[in-house]
């Protein structure tokens, strides 16, 4: 892994930049589906009801337009096997195991930081009134 520049004055690519490129990249990985389905694929290469299994509550659509936009940013490899039926193995690439690696670290910062997070929406919820 290369150390990249932090000063975004440096960097070739703007998230918060409209018209940079890396902002669509960014919506892919961090979505939902994207995160829940890089994260089910840090794992180990798995078929695509494996994986709709895994990330429970996708739809077979939305999981099949986020690994079309996951293969399509190079974070996502389809490997297509010529057997009847057809069987398809998806993986992680080594930029894809890159962005998994980085996003589970966020993942078990949020799974441990609940019960903070659970006390806090109760207090809001009391002073402001639940929705």
């Amino acid at each position: 892994m290369t150390a990249r520049p932090q000063d975004p004055d440096e960097l070739a690519f703007n998230v918060f930049a409209k018209a940079c490129p890396s902002r669509c990249t960014l919506e892919n990985v961090t979505g939902r589906w994207g995160g829940l389905t890089l994260g089910a694929l840090s794992e180990g290469s798995l078929r695509f009801n494996e994986l709709r299994r895994r990330v429970d509550g996708v739809s077979e659509k939305m999981l099949s337009q986020t690994l079309h936009a996951l293969e399509r940013d190079g974070l996502v490899h389809r490997e297509a096997q010529p057997t009847n039926p057809p069987r398809v193995d998806y993986e992680l690439t080594p930029l894809g195991r890159e962005v998994a690696g980085r996003l589970l670290a966020l993942i078990a910062c949020v799974e441990g930081a609940m019960d903070e997070v659970l006390a806090s929406r109760e207090r809001y919820d009391e002073t402001r009134g639940a929705r």
